[in-house]
């Protein structure tokens, strides 16, 4: 199950138990719209609560990434999972986008809002 939110140039996920296909197709269509009407957006990522995720999403998510591949300014991942980091870090090589993992959520606030206003590069 995931919760989203989004402010301009700026989307906020909340994962909560298992990251099923259908959320992330949830998720999907948000950055769609956004990046169609806003151009670039920054992502927010809340792991922490995060059970696990079905193979379809891991699929899923490099699909995406590689479609989207221009679309983000700045990724910032809230885990405390190491195999979560992990993924983040390879994530990178999928996206023109800043990547960072945090522990703490007001940094990763901080960090992620401070690009959601600036122009696009």
């Amino acid at each position: 199950m995931i919760t989203t939110d989004h402010s301009p140039n700026l989307v906020s996920v909340v994962v909560l138990d298992e990251f099923t296909l259908k959320d992330y197709q949830e998720f999907e269509e948000l950055v769609n719209y956004k990046v169609q009407f806003e151009g670039p957006v920054s992502l927010l990522m809340d792991l922490r609560e995060m059970s696990g995720f079905t193979v379809d999403v891991a699929w899923e998510e490099i699909r995406f990434s590689r479609q989207h591949a221009h679309d983000f300014r700045r990724i910032a991942v809230l885990t405390e999972d190491e195999w979560v980091t992990w993924s983040a870090w390879l994530s990178q090589f999928f996206v023109d986008a800043d990547v960072q993992v945090f522990q703490d959520a007001d940094e990763a606030r901080e960090w992620v809002a401070s690009t959601a206003s600036e122009p696009t590069r």
